[in-house]
C-alpha cells in the first residue's frame, strides 16, 4: 500500500510525529499530501528557536494553535538586549535584520489565533508591550503568559493583565530588567491568585532613563488607579 492510499486520520498522525521542515518537505510530494500539509488539526502547536524560522512557510496559523513558543538560544539575544544606545554599528546591523520580525508575528498570532492558551517568549530582545497587551486584548483564553530576557517588556504589560488577562491562571517575567517592584506589586493586588514569577526581575539594572525613550520603565504614575 502506497502513503497516499492511507485515509486523512492516519496521514494527519504520520505528520504529526514529523517537525515542521519535514512536514513541508513531504507536502511537496503531491497534492494529496500537500492537503494534509494544509489542515488546521496539523498545527494547535508551534514553536521556534530562530529568527530564520519564522520567515518560512513551513507551518499554517490558524484558529487551532493552542501553544506558541519563540525562543531564542544565540549569541544574538545578547545583542538584542543590549541597550539601543549602547550598540556598536555592527551590532546595530545585526538587529537590523529581525528586530521587527517577532512583533510583526505576534501581530499575526493576535489576528488569526484567537483561541490560544499558552504563550512562551524568551531572548525576545525587541519585542515591545504592544504586541504583549495585543495578544492578552485578543486572545482572551490565554492562560499561561511566560515572559524571560525580554529587555522591552514592562509594566505597561503587567497593567494589562490586570485588565485584560482574566482568564491568566500563570505568569512569568523573568529576568526583565524594566519590570519594576511597583508592577509586581500591583499585579499582586489586582490578581492575588494568579501564579506570578519574576526571578530577577525588580532586582536588574533597568534602561538608563536618560536614553530608554518609549522602552524603559513604567512609572508610578502610569501605574495608579
Amino acid at each position: 500500500m502506497q502513503l497516499t492510499e492511507l485515509n486523512r486520520e492516519c496521514l494527519l498522525h504520520i505528520f504529526s510525529f514529523l517537525d515542521k521542515e519535514n512536514r513541508r518537505n513531504m507536502s511537496r510530494t503531491c497534492h494529496a499530501l500537500d492537503e494534509v500539509f494544509h489542515d488546521p488539526a496539523l498545527w494547535s502547536l508551534l514553536s521556534f528557536s530562530s529568527p530564520s524560522e519564522l520567515k518560512k512557510a513551513n507551518f499554517l496559523l490558524s484558529p487551532v494553535l493552542r501553544s506558541l513558543s519563540i525562543c531564542w538560544h544565540s549569541s544574538q539575544v545578547k545583542i538584542c538586549n543590549i541597550e539601543d544606545w549602547m550598540k556598536s554599528s555592527f551590532q546595530r546591523d545585526i538587529c537590523s535584520r529581525h528586530q521587527n520580525l517577532v512583533n510583526s508575528f505576534l501581530v499575526q498570532i493576535s489576528n488569526r489565533c484567537p483561541n490560544l492558551l499558552s504563550v512562551i517568549l524568551s531572548g525576545c530582545g525587541h519585542i515591545t508591550d504592544g504586541c504583549i497587551i495585543q495578544i492578552l486584548q485578543k486572545c482572551t483564553k490565554l492562560n499561561t503568559l511566560k515572559l524571560e530576557n525580554c529587555a522591552r517588556v514592562t509594566d505597561k504589560t503587567l497593567e494589562a493583565v490586570t485588565i485584560y488577562g482574566s482568564s491568566l491562571s500563570t505568569l512569568h517575567v523573568d529576568f526583565c530588567r524594566n519590570i519594576t517592584q511597583e508592577g509586581l506589586g500591583l499585579i499582586q493586588r489586582k490578581c492575588p491568585s494568579l501564579s506570578l514569577s519574576a526571578e530577577r526581575s525588580a532586582g536588574m539594572i533597568p534602561d538608563q532613563p536618560d536614553h530608554r525613550g518609549s522602552h524603559g520603565r513604567g512609572t508610578k504614575k502610569g501605574l495608579q488607579w
